[in-house]
């Protein structure tokens, strides 16, 4: 009899189904979204009774479109497979011509849809609320004829406020039920692992509260600068652009309480609870508990930066920040007093994603008469990218007749044992959305609650002054190490 352990059942394919894209000629579409279809496909997740329709102003039709989101077909290692699915997919892509805020468009587009759909907004921000109001004049939402999913891609809003809005707008047109805001960390293999690494194993859930652990450090770091997004970049920030959506996310992950369940519902219950609790600096802490840094000019990674006021697209007087750095409070039984540290940038030393979890230091020290009467503290570190892995530190003793110790280390890398192969991202994420589970989509409620951490913070950065200038290349700013150093603390080092 075979170990039901073991052999836990294959994952279900998708039901048959339109995914149709708005801004389907943009680069997300043929970068990430239609590489993520083909390897669905080729898992057997996708089927041949699964069609995209892509609606974009360009002047292009079936076979211009095609041209566009084949661009990125057999690009890599498993050239020969990409073709194969790409030549059984191809004949069922059409193109919708128009401007999303035509009813033609939409009158058009209700033509080409039979049975179930799911509608990906890969579009400026600006337009997400207008195709939702489109569709649903059209009828294309109602689900009599078969599910209506819609994908909304971040940036959710830009602050509180018009997150509020956007959301008011969009719920008045639909349930929450029909409605999947994306963020595509989520659909990352180790992202999602922080959940098992949590709640499958006993050792590390005995020890997962304010007892044991001391502060937890959540980095997202990028040697790039902004290279062609200076125009985005420059009205969106670091902040913005990463901390209330990204880090939250993984804030969540770290700090939610058990689900009673892992359904979609009880599992983002708990994650809007966690995010609902957290405090970000109050305005007279913002100097204080928030650190903003621009880069200047140097060499990040194999690439020479310029200072981002000479990027392209960037406004000479800006004073928009390329990093961020806060320190959040979780007020919750589990996490009180433990400070959480959040920090993100560009053009910074190494590509780091990765939860760096720092535990107590023994209480008492019983190696009296050595050099080791101050043992460091254990830490594990969860990471996301770009080496996928976790890894323990802990204390062992030196060989010898002397009690010396050092530091070691367990170490998990999936690409020793469990490579995760040539994945987007969001394969998981448009699987998900196509068979219905919205366990790693955000919900209203958990959309908000970051805004309003934040909200705070982006008051005050939006009154007056400079960022703090940092060279490319390096950590980021100084001022950065000092939020930690005020509390005795600081940064693991990126890329460590």
């Amino acid at each position: 009899m075979s170990d039901p352990v073991s052999t836990p059942p294959a994952a279900e394919r998708a039901p048959p189904a339109t995914l149709v894209i708005f801004g389907a000629m943009g680069d997300l579409a043929k970068r990430l979204l239609m590489p993520s279809i083909l390897n669905l496909m080729r898992d057997g997740l996708v089927g041949d009774d699964v069609g995209i329709v892509g609606v974009s102003h360009h002047d292009a039709d079936d076979a211009a479109l095609r041209d566009s989101l084949g661009q990125f077909v057999g690009k890599g290692d498993d050239a020969e497979t990409a073709g194969a699915a790409w030549q059984a997919l191809a004949g069922r892509i059409h193109y919708v011509r128009g401007s999303f805020e035509d009813a033609a468009t939409y009158a058009t587009l209700a033509d080409r849809i039979e049975g179930n759909a799911a509608f990906y907004l890969a579009t400026a921000p600006g337009f997400f609320g207008t195709i939702v109001d489109r569709l649903a004049d059209a009828g294309i939402l109602d689900e009599s004829a078969g599910f209506r999913r819609v994908l909304i891609e971040k940036p959710f809003g830009h602050d509180l406020a018009s997150a509020q809005a956007l959301n008011a707008r969009i719920l008045a047109r639909i349930p929450e039920s029909q409605i999947y805001r994306v963020d595509h960390f989520l659909g990352k293999e180790t992202v999602q692992n922080i959940m098992v690494a949590r709640f499958g194993n006993a050792l590390l859930e005995a020890v997962w509260n304010s007892r044991y652990i001391d502060h937890v450090q959540i980095t997202a770091a990028e040697t790039v600068g902004v290279g062609t997004r200076g125009t985005f970049y420059d009205a969106t920030g670091a902040l913005r652009d990463m901390v209330p959506n990204h880090l939250f996310q993984l804030l969540a992950m770290i700090g939610m309480e058990p689900p009673n369940s892992f359904d979609a519902e009880a599992i983002r219950n708990e994650k809007a609870k966690l995010l609902a609790a957290v405090r970000g600096p109050r305005p007279e802490r913002v100097e204080r508990d928030a650190v903003r840094g621009r880069y200047r000019a140097g060499q990040a990674g194999d690439a020479t930066v310029p200072a981002y006021r000479e990027e392209r697209d960037i406004a000479a007087d800006s004073r928009t920040e390329t990093y961020a750095a806060i320190k959040l409070e979780v007020e919750t039984w589990r996490w009180a007093g433990v400070p959480f540290y959040l920090r993100t940038g560009k053009a910074l030393a190494a590509r780091d994603t990765e939860i760096v979890v720092m535990f107590k230091p023994v209480p008492f020290a019983l190696f009296r008469d050595t050099d080791v009467t101050r043992l460091p503290p254990n830490r594990l570190v969860l990471q996301v990218q770009p080496d996928e892995g976790i890894s323990l530190d802990f204390v062992v003793k030196k060989p010898g007749p002397v009690v010396d110790t050092r530091e070691a280390s367990l170490d998990f890398r999936y690409a020793d044992s469990l490579p995760l192969g040539h994945r987007t991202g969001y394969e998981t994420l448009l699987y998900d959305a196509l068979t219905g589970d919205q366990t790693l989509f955000q919900r209203a409620d958990m959309i908000e609650a970051g805004w309003a951490a934040v909200q705070p913070v982006l008051d005050e950065w939006g009154k007056a002054g400079d960022p703090e200038d940092y060279d490319a290349g390096s950590a980021g700013p100084a001022a950065a190490d000092e939020l930690l150093a005020r509390d005795g603390r600081q940064w693991h080092r990126i890329g460590a």
